[in-house]
């Protein structure tokens, strides 16, 4: 029994890990931002540990990773962007700073705010793609740089940690608030009559550090023992977003089109899934696990309008990671690589009556992520 406790302990504060703040998984120019799964403290089902824990304070600190520039128009990717260096390269860096606190065994309280560093470089954005519009195929970069939309959750386990069970499931509410900016502006690069004009204006939607809106979530967690040291876990998670544009104008100062002329606040969701396989009699402490992802932003709200610019679509990724605790401190490295892209038509692409409409978006092959975790 004490194996037992211990490899489930290991895999917990591993999937804590894993899902607390997983995403600015914004992982190319289908910007899905920052903040899905995220109770931390009570993913921990061992009841000792809930006892020497509860009302105690659980700091966590993850860094994430991606580099986005394969082209996909649904489910195709277009290779000849990247053939004919014409690709969108979008670079991501995300502090995500979280407080846990575990109000009683089955409360937890969470807050995370991450902190954003991002670059964008396109030829299309700018001079242009052509040989004719750009003839050195000259390309440029934008940035963005600050705080992302602040997340405040509790999650609550349905079963009693001191019946200590082989399984449970917890459900989790949240709120998201609008304290990243959605309108961050650089500098544009024109060619106008053989002369270069620099502009400003607000850069892509997919670097753009918040959304705008306030949005409320939903998400479902939970594990099954299936061996001493092995489990079985998922989540799902859904953000949904009221608002339907924030006031963001893509073009300043001119006529914004209906449909694609300020940018959507868009819901997204997230699903996990996977086995975690403690590692006590090789490596004590280590665990490693193997699961599935998808993720990703859809074409048409649950609540209000679908109108403004976005380019829904979504990734499928198998998850590999390892994690090792020891005491109150909590250490986990996973990978996801990319196995599907899609990139979906949007709503302003269904309103067109010949159905050829359809946008393109810039996806990763993987993500990093880096997460630490730490009771006080």
């Amino acid at each position: 029994m004490q194996n037992l406790n211990t490899t489930v302990k290991v895999v917990f504060i591993f999937l804590v890990l894993i899902l607390f703040g997983t995403d600015s998984m914004a992982q190319g120019c289908v910007a899905i931002r920052q903040m899905s799964c995220g109770s931390a403290a009570g993913l921990d089902h061992n009841n000792e540990l809930f006892t020497r824990n509860q009302g105690k304070f659980q700091v966590n600190l993850g860094y994430r990773y991606f580099r986005s520039f394969r082209h996909f128009r649904g489910s195709h990717e277009e290779t000849e962007r990247v053939a004919n260096s014409t690709e969108v390269i979008n670079l991501s860096h995300n502090l995500d700073l979280g407080l846990s606190y575990l109000a009683t065994k089955r409360l937890t309280l969470s807050v995370g705010l991450p902190i954003i560093y991002n670059d964008r470089s396109s030829l299309y954005e700018h001079y242009g793609n052509s040989i004719t519009a750009n003839p050195t195929q000259a390309r440029f970069h934008t940035y963005s740089q600050g705080i992302g939309d602040m997340r405040i959750s509790g999650s609550y386990w349905l079963i009693n940690p001191d019946s200590m069970p082989s399984g449970n499931i917890a459900i989790g509410l949240g709120v998201k608030l609008p304290t990243g900016n959605p309108g961050a502006i650089d500098d544009f690069h024109k060619l106008v009559d053989g002369a270069e004009v620099i502009s400003e204006r607000p850069v892509d939607q997919s670097i753009q550090l918040g959304d705008g809106g306030v949005g409320f979530s939903v998400e479902v967690q939970g594990y099954k023992a299936i061996a001493n040291a092995t489990t079985i876990y998922y989540n799902g998670f859904y953000l949904i977003n009221p608002r339907e544009v924030n006031d963001v104008a893509r073009i300043p100062g001119a006529t914004p089109n209906e449909n694609t002329g300020y940018f959507s606040v868009a819901d997204q969701f997230a699903l996990r899934t996977g086995v975690s396989q403690g590692l006590n009699g090789i490596a004590k402490g280590f665990s490693v696990m193997l699961g599935g992802r998808a993720e990703g932003i859809p074409s048409s709200d649950l609540i209000g309008g679908s109108k403004g610019f976005r380019r829904p679509g979504y990734v499928v990724s198998i998850e590999p990671g390892i994690a090792y605790m020891n005491r109150g401190t909590s250490i986990m490295l996973n990978v996801p690589f990319a196995l599907y892209r899609n990139r979906i038509k949007s709503y302003a692409d269904k309103l067109d009556e010949t159905g050829k409409a359809h946008g393109d978006a810039a996806f990763a092959d993987y993500l990093i992520s880096l997460s630490l975790g730490h009771w006080f």
